[in-house]
Parts: structure tokens; C-alpha cells; sequence
């Protein structure tokens, strides 16, 4: 049975792909070398103040920081396009002491934001796991990602997969005597070595999401394989598609300020399919699994919503009005989405739950998560109201409906969430804000284009993992719990 059921997904995504690519082609525009938002500027020939040559051409957000006038013309010049070393002087102290707060902000919701949220709403047994898997994550990805994992996302490459140029970071510098230092061209105000930082934090905190959907199930060595393995073969190549000016739907013109693709409908898609071919827990359906303390995970919840504001205000890069947008909005939608769930299991349940009101929360913040650099207050109030409202029909009815066991509701949360904000920042962008508009197919593109090859490649990897290693533990150790059968530990 479940052999068909893998069969079945694999045949449809195979359609789906097929679709996918006809749009694509359909739609893809003249590549751009700059994000959406961006644009080239000539500096004039009496303007050094922000440390560039006279007559250089930088992106617009560079001109933030400088005295240059606002009726500097448009060139054709090319600007940065790949990581390129420069003098220091053309770094924005403002904008480094943003960015490293904010990769602080952002690390704080892998550990040990999600790290409680997850583990408050397993049984007591599975406690110590469950919160090990998220700190697992932060120490396998950041290997991989100096290793290898940033230079497949984020260097020159093709339009699919980022070049071999920054492997073990080789080529980023620092040289403090000569006064120069590597930036990044997303990123050209602060030191290279910052960006890529930033940008660990959310390959972190990505497959750590996925694991919520098999808590309770998987053996810790094959958590730490497919982890691995996803990181490199899912995340990175989707980061680049999206975020790297060179990648595929970025050219395009598919909008993602701060990962609703890359990282929630990535991760939740990759849940759903985890769940389904790992199978449910042990008594799924049939006996009670109430949460051990939800306590601990309001504690999480909160630090996640506060962690946000690096997540989306510092995917602006730089300590600007965007970034000052991007945190605004993000306030919004997690008030008004926690609002929504709570009115919707209100109405529904007849007394609203603690547990709804921050699963609400985070359901608007995973929404807002791709259009907070493109949309205002009226957009963060509808995607909000929305993904509510719509991430508790995914969590409950649709959940009961099919009878899969997503444990934690990566699916019903992220993967719903996710969806519901990339689309509707095809409605509500506002080219004021970011700098482009929004266009709701080249949204769905997006969307249907990382469903299907996180679907299927996290298909492939859970069936390597299960040939090298097994990936569930056996009814036994499930039955006994996690924290003695898999680390020898438990919570008294």
C-alpha cells in the first residue's frame, strides 16, 4: 500500500513538473542580474562619500547609504554579479550591526526557539529527541554549509545550481592591513562573511522545521542522514533557484523576501511526504497523545515571533526603511493570524485553545515571511486574516480527512502557510515597497516548482536512508520512548 501511494505521488508530480516547465518557458523573462527591487545606478562624478569610484555603478540599495543625488541616472553598466572583493571602505557600519543582530535573532529560533515549541507538544517520553534533532541540525548544517552548501546556493553557476567557488568558503577574505574584504553582490554593504552567516541560519532552521512532521518515530542516525542529505540536495539548489539573482525563478520574477518558498513550502511539502511514507505513530488515531507541556511550547512560540523580525526585516540587508516594513508587517500577521485561528476553533470548538492561539501566530508569520519586503499594512492584515484562518482548516479538518500524522503540523502550518502567503504576495505587492509588482502566476510557478521537487526528492532521499540505516525505530523503542531506546536519557 504504501508502495503505491509513493508510486501515485511520483507519477502526479511528474505531470505536475511537466506543467511547471511549459509555464516557465511561457513566462520567463530577459534575465535580470539584480534581485527584484534592484536596480543599476551611475554614481555621479562628484560623489565619493560612499567610498565608490566616480562613474561605478551600484545597486540602488547601496544608494541609501550614500549623499548621491535621487536624480542620478539609470546605466546599462553591469553592477556586481558574483562575490567580489572591495575596499572597506564601502561597507555600511549601520547595515553589519543589523545583519549580525539579526543572524543572532534568526539562530535563536532554531535553538532554542523551535527547539521548545517542538518539545512541549510531544509526549514526555520523546522530550529530550525531539529537541535534540533541532540542535542536531544547527551542527550538521553549519558544516555542510562551509563545506559546501553556501557556495551550491549562493555562488556563480548555472541557473539551477550555484558553482563550486566557495567551497570551504575558499575566496572569501578579510585582509585588515590592505583594508579590503569579499561581499557578496545580494548583499554589497556588508562583509561577505556576515551574509553567508545570515543566510546559515536559514538553511538551519529549514530541515529542523521538517523534522516536527516524524517526531516521535525516526531513528537519530537516520535523522542525521537525511538531514545531511536534504540540506545539500533539496535546500540549496531551491535557495539558488529563488534568492540568487542567476537562479531560474528569480529571473523569472517569482517574489520571496524572506523564504516562504525556500523554507516554509520547502520544509512543509518535505514534512507531508515524510509523514506518509515513514507512517503514522503507534496508536495514531486510536489512544490520546496529548502535548507534555505546552508551557514550554508558548516559551518557543514567543521566541520564534521574536526571532521573525531578523528572519524577514534582515532579509533586507541593510538597516533601512524596507527592513523598518518588513518588521511592521510581520507584527501585524502574526497578531491578526493568531486572531483568526483563535476565532475559527472558537467558533468551531466552542473555547478557543492556548495551543491554537500561538500555532495561529506562527501560521501568520510564515505567510507574511514572503511578501514582507513587498507588502504594507493592508497586505499583512488580509495574508494574516487568511493564513489563519486557513492553516487551522490544514491542521484539523484537511489532516483528519486524509489521516496522515503530522505529528507537529509542519504541513498544516508551513506548507499551507507558506502557499497561502507567496500567492497573495502576487495580489498585494506594492511596487513602492519593493520595487516590483506582484503577478500571481509567476507566484503559483513558484509554488508548483518547489511542491514538486521537494516532494520528490525527499521521497528519494528518506528511500536512501532507509536502505543504509532504517528510518524508523522498532514498535518497541516507540512504544518505550525515544529519549531511552535512541540517547539512554530521560526527563524526570
Amino acid at each position: 500500500m504504501k508502495m503505491r501511494a509513493v508510486s501515485a505521488l511520483l507519477t502526479f508530480t511528474s505531470l505536475l513538473l511537466c506543467l511547471t516547465i511549459t509555464l516557465a518557458r511561457a513566462e520567463q523573462p530577459t534575465p535580470s542580474h539584480l534581485p527584484p527591487g534592484l536596480v543599476e545606478v551611475m554614481v555621479p562624478s562628484n560623489d565619493t562619500a560612499a567610498g565608490f569610484e566616480p562613474g561605478s555603478v551600484v545597486p540602488t540599495a547601496l544608494k541609501a547609504e550614500s549623499s548621491v543625488a535621487a536624480s542620478s541616472a539609470v546605466s546599462s553598466s553591469p553592477a556586481l554579479t558574483r562575490p567580489t572583493l572591495v575596499d572597506a571602505s564601502t561597507i555600511s557600519a549601520g547595515d553589519t550591526a543589523w545583519m549580525l543582530t539579526a543572524t543572532a535573532l534568526v539562530m535563536m529560533m532554531t535553538i532554542p526557539g523551535l527547539a521548545l515549541f517542538y518539545a512541549g507538544m510531544v509526549r514526555k517520553k520523546n522530550v529530550l529527541t525531539t529537541t535534540a534533532h533541532s540542535f542536531a541540525a544547527v551542527c550538521v548544517v553549519t558544516v555542510l554549509w562551509v563545506f559546501i552548501g553556501y557556495s551550491l546556493a549562493f555562488s556563480p553557476g548555472s541557473a539551477y545550481l550555484g558553482g563550486g567557488d566557495r567551497m570551504m568558503l575558499q575566496g572569501m577574505a578579510f585582509m585588515k592591513e590592505a583594508g579590503k574584504l569579499t561581499v557578496h553582490n545580494i548583499a554589497p554593504t556588508v562583509p561577505e562573511s556576515v551574509f553567508m552567516l545570515f543566510q546559515l541560519t536559514f538553511a538551519i532552521i529549514t530541515p529542523a522545521l521538517i523534522t516536527g512532521a516524524f517526531a516521535e518515530r525516526m531513528k537519530f542516525s537516520a535523522l542525521i542522514l537525511f538531514v545531511s542529505l536534504w540540506s545539500l540536495v533539496v535546500y540549496a539548489p531551491v535557495a539558488h533557484w529563488v534568492w540568487d539573482p542567476s537562479g531560474w525563478l528569480a529571473a523569472m520574477g517569482v517574489l520571496d523576501f524572506a523564504g516562504g518558498t525556500v523554507v516554509h513550502i520547502n520544509a512543509g511539502i518535505s514534512g507531508l511526504v515524510a509523514a506518509i511514507i515513514i507512517g503514522p505513530r503507534i496508536g495514531f488515531g486510536k489512544e490520546p497523545m496529548p502535548p507534555h507541556n505546552l508551557v514550554l511550547t508558548v516559551i518557543g512560540a514567543s521566541l520564534l515571533w521574536v526571532g521573525w523580525f531578523g528572519f524577514n526585516a534582515g532579509s533586507a540587508g541593510a538597516a533601512d526603511g524596507r527592513a523598518g516594513m518588513a518588521m511592521l508587517v510581520t507584527q501585524v500577521a502574526a497578531a491578526v493570524g493568531a486572531l483568526a485561528w483563535m476565532g475559527a476553533e472558537w467558533a468551531r470548538r466552542g473555547k478557543p485553545s492556548v495551543l491554537g492561539l500561538v500555532s495561529g501566530a506562527v501560521s501568520g508569520l510564515v505567510a507574511i515571511t514572503p511578501a514582507s519586503g513587498f507588502v504594507g499594512v493592508n497586505g499583512a492584515f488580509c495574508i494574516g486574516a487568511v493564513a489563519g484562518a486557513a492553516c487551522y482548516w490544514g491542521a484539523t479538518s484537511l489532516k483528519s480527512r486524509l489521516g496522515y500524522d503530522d505529528s507537529l503540523d509542519v504541513f498544516g502550518v508551513h506548507a499551507i502557510g507558506g502557499i497561502v502567503g507567496a500567492l497573495m504576495t502576487g495580489i498585494f505587492a506594492v511596487k513602492g515597497i519593493g520595487g516590483a509588482e506582484g503577478n500571481l502566476l509567476k507566484q503559483a510557478i513558484g509554488v508548483v516548482a518547489t511542491t514538486i521537487y521537494a516532494g520528490v526528492m525527499t521521497a528519494l532521499i528518506l528511500a536512501v536512508v532507509d536502505l543504509m540505516v532504517g528510518v524508523r525505530v522498532t514498535a518497541e523503542s516507540e512504544r518505550e520512548g525515544l529519549d531511552i531506546e535512541q540517547h539512554g536519557e530521560h526527563v524526570l
